[in-house]
């Protein structure tokens, strides 16, 4: 028997891509669609691309039309999940595929997201290693709330996370520069983000350590045995929809090579399925991950400058948000890991 699930916010782009996988799934049923400025409109005419799940009508996002679901997905703007998450019932899962629940340190949210704090809920980072030994994933089982990472923060995190838990780099001088799709910044109009303005150009935003995923990826690699962590961590805006290809260096510790940085990688993530290390030499590109639930990682090691250079790519919006939020739901519900996710990446 499928269990329900409503998807608020479903109007945007996560919201799209959440429906566009869901569609797919052979346990979870989408029942509910709701919408803000879209609600009353047919779910046709917002993501014509969703065919199967044409008859459902965007409904206004409040919480009498959200409870009694199996599974409620939030892909709502920052700031809006944590009030209506917390009229929710503790027996049905809550995946907020927003900010408001990520941070654990409530000066952290003040100081980058500001208005009223929500908690911290279990994070939906599968693979993440902890310090303590496992991975994130052991969190996730039998959850009830989960909150998922930020698109470039799981790539960055991805990057750099087995390095810092197995001591083979410093960690106070990490440093990522990450080229993004224009669907990471939301489907409202922005004369910014208009094709004229982001055809044939290349912009950096959010520079100098203001961007609000910097706390986000500290907390991670400090979760993972990371101890003074400090990133630069750089975003640049270049002419695709969706896509993120990160860059992320640090300098090795003694002893560290690409031998032994490789060996980590491997053993680390030789057995998950959604993040593959590269053979030695290659290095991905977006287009290699685009529509699917994979992250894909190039390893290098600078040898003039002592730093390891990882390169990962993953598909913003699969990957890096609904993609998440679906492996992270089938981890919770006891489901297998992999249901309804696609490996596949969509060429040319």
């Amino acid at each position: 028997m499928s269990l329900s699930v409503a998807v608020a916010g479903a109007s945007g782009y996560a919201g799209g891509e959440l429906l566009r996988l869901l569609a797919a799934h052979p346990e979870l049923e989408v029942t509910t669609v709701t919408a803000h400025a879209n609600a009353g409109q047919p779910l046709s005419a917002v993501h014509p691309h969703v065919r199967s799940l044409a008859h459902l009508t965007l409904r206004e996002t409040t919480v009498a039309t959200l409870e009694g679901h199996d599974v409620v997905f939030l892909a709502l703007p920052h700031g809006a999940s944590g009030a209506i998450a917390a009229e929710l019932g503790e027996d049905v899962l809550v995946v907020d595929c927003g900010a408001d629940h990520r941070l654990a340190d409530e000066a952290q949210w003040a100081a980058f997201y500001g208005g009223d704090y929500a908690g911290a809920w279990p994070y939906g980072l599968p693979e993440l290693p902890l310090a303590r030994g496992g991975a994130q994933r052991d969190v996730l089982r039998g959850a009830r709330r989960i909150a998922v990472p930020g698109c470039n923060v799981t790539a960055i995190t991805l990057g750099l996370a087995p390095a810092v838990a197995a001591g083979l780099v410093e960690v106070d001088d990490l440093v990522a520069v990450l080229a993004a799709g224009t669907s990471g910044a939301g489907k409202s109009l922005k004369p910014q983000y208009l094709a004229s303005e982001v055809m044939g150009s290349a912009s950096a935003y959010q520079v100098g350590g203001i961007h609000r995923h910097t706390p986000e990826i500290v907390q991670n690699l400090t979760a993972a045995g990371g101890a003074g962590v400090r990133i630069s961590f750089t975003p640049v805006l270049v002419p695709m929809s969706r896509g993120i290809l990160a860059t992320s260096t640090a300098t090795l510790a003694d002893g560290a090579t690409l031998e032994s940085v490789r060996a980590v990688y491997e053993r680390r993530y030789g057995d998950e399925p959604f993040v593959h290390v590269l053979p030695e030499g290659d290095f991905p590109r977006t287009s290699d991950v685009l529509g699917s639930n994979v992250a894909a990682i190039g390893l290098a090691v600078d040898a003039a400058a002592r730093r390891l250079v990882t390169i990962t790519a993953i598909d913003n919006l699969g990957k890096g948000t609904a993609g998440a939020a679906i492996q992270s739901a089938n981890i919770a519900l006891g489901l297998p890991e992999t249901l309804g996710l696609p490996f596949e990446g969509v060429a040319p």
